[in-house]
Order: structure tokens, then C-alpha cells, then sequence
């Protein structure tokens, strides 16, 4: 299998496999408390039904190792002011709190149509807000 690299970075190693999945391999400080972080946040994000950020499909937490789904490719040319609009969307309809929020996060799927938000391992679950038990 072809693996296309993609980021090889202090905490992070990312590539691309034929099939278009992203394998993450995480490493650097804190990587026991990262890795787990992004794939609990990926989980809720694909229960809450958000279509716009990478679904887990393998896990390997002895290695602080994933695979999910491709969303897309970086998109260099989108403005901070659209970036935000698109983190305190998540944040409204999804109830998760990107921590860092900055452009480099967001992808764009042309399957989709749309932009896609990546690189959870710094995010923060607040409260479904379509649960029954919020006001």
C-alpha cells in the first residue's frame, strides 16, 4: 500500500494511504493525553452527526497511532475571519470547543462541497446542545 507523507512534524506524523484515509501518528509532549483527546472528540463529533470533520476508522492506542477519513486538502487562502466563523459553528451546533483555533485547521473536501475542521488533539467537549437536558 502507497502511503503519500503528508506532515512530519514534533507532534505529529501524518500521511495519506492509497485509499485517501489519514494515518496520524502522534508523538512529542503530552502525546498519552493528545492522542486521547482527538480520537474522544472525533467519536463525539461523529455521534453528534457533524459531516464535516474526519471520522475515526482504526485505532491504536499502544501507539498513539489513528486512521480516519480524508477531509480534504489544507486551504492556505482562507481568511481568519472565516476560519473563526467556521470554529464557533462547531462550537454552536456540535458543542466542541476547538482550542486551537487557527486557519491551518481548516480543510476543504471538494467531495463535500464544503470547508472541514481537522487536528482535535486540543479541543474541549461541552454539552450536546441538542440534548434534551440543556435549557
Amino acid at each position: 500500500m502507497s502511503i503519500e507523507p503528508i506532515k512530519d512534524g514534533l507532534r505529529s506524523h501524518v500521511r495519506i494511504d492509497f485509499y485517501g484515509n489519514v494515518h496520524k501518528r502522534m508523538r512529542g509532549s503530552d502525546v498519552e493525553n493528545r492522542y486521547a483527546t482527538e480520537v474522544k472528540v472525533l467519536k463525539v463529533l461523529e455521534e453528534r452527526g457533524c459531516p464535516y470533520v474526519p471520522k475515526v476508522v482504526e485505532e491504536h492506542p499502544e501507539e498513539f497511532y489513528f486512521v480516519s477519513t480524508n477531509c480534504g486538502r489544507p486551504a492556505p487562502q482562507i481568511t481568519k475571519e472565516k476560519a473563526d466563523s467556521l470554529f464557533a459553528a462547531l462550537e454552536r451546533d456540535y458543542g466542541v470547543r476547538h482550542l486551537d483555533a487557527e486557519p491551518r485547521n481548516i480543510t476543504y473536501s471538494d467531495k463535500l462541497g464544503r470547508f472541514c475542521i481537522i487536528d482535535f488533539e486540543l479541543a474541549e467537549i461541552l454539552p450536546d446542545p441538542h440534548s434534551s437536558e440543556n435549557p
